[in-house]
């Protein structure tokens, strides 16, 4: 899980990021001392998972969580019990009290997973449910052109347009045939039949009659071409 931690103390901070380091399940985004970086952290990159300080200078973690349009799962800490009943009606998955053991840690963490679980996407084996206004769209994984993420929602392109669904890249290509999918930006997941050629940090799929190119990442390349030597004759 892509993770960010924020709290205005150094020695909380050392702690988390001590604890994250152990659990394979957790990747470091970001650790930031104010709601300020956090906000910038948010805005930057795909995130799973706000570890949150209660209390922080300026502005406090339940202020800022109030801020967010669509936050990610939270987790709440401070040395301050009173918080948590506000904490809990903004859906925060749990609070925990410092000092924060890793033993608590861990729990927390496994709560983080079970929310993550119960996902609004429901896949079978050649389509995916998506909830997209208020109902489950049906989606095939062969009509699928491309996937493209935007700030808080993503949109998923087919032969028959598009459905915008509201949730993460992340979760999303967590669901897909890895076989039948490849990431091949940060913004982009793409169906490897669709791909009519690659060029150089571009490649073509053919949208609606006409050439649509799609940017290949840096950081994604080397995944993409050797899929395309796998494939070549």
């Amino acid at each position: 899980m892509r993770t960010v931690i924020v709290d205005d103390e150094p020695l909380a901070l050392e702690v988390l990021k001590t604890y994250i380091a152990q659990m394979s399940n957790l990747e470091l985004l970001a650790s930031c001392k104010n709601a300020l970086e956090a906000n910038e952290a948010l805005k930057m990159n795909e995130v799973d998972l706000l570890c949150l300080d209660v209390q922080m200078p300026q502005i406090t973690g339940i202020e800022f969580l109030k801020t967010l349009k669509n936050p990610p799962l939270v987790l709440l800490t401070t040395a301050h019990p009173e918080y948590a009943l506000e904490g809990y009606e903004l859906d925060v998955v749990d609070y925990l009290m410092k000092p924060i053991s890793l033993e608590r840690f861990m729990k927390a963490i496994n709560k983080v997973e079970e929310r993550l679980a119960k996902t609004e996407t429901h896949v079978t084996e050649d389509h995916v449910f998506v909830k997209a206004d208020k109902k489950f769209v049906k989606v095939y994984f062969k009509d699928i052109l491309y996937i493209e993420g935007l700030k808080d929602y993503v949109i998923i392109r087919n032969e028959e347009g598009r459905v915008i669904t509201l949730q993460t890249m992340k979760s999303l290509e967590n669901k897909l045939p890895q076989d039948r999918f490849i990431r091949v930006h940060r913004s982009f997941i793409v169906n490897v039949d669709k791909i009519q050629s690659v060029m150089g940090n571009m490649l073509e799929i053919i949208e609606k009659g006409a050439v649509k190119y799609i940017p290949v990442g840096k950081n994604y390349r080397d995944q993409l071409m050797e899929m395309v030597e796998k494939k070549k004759i």
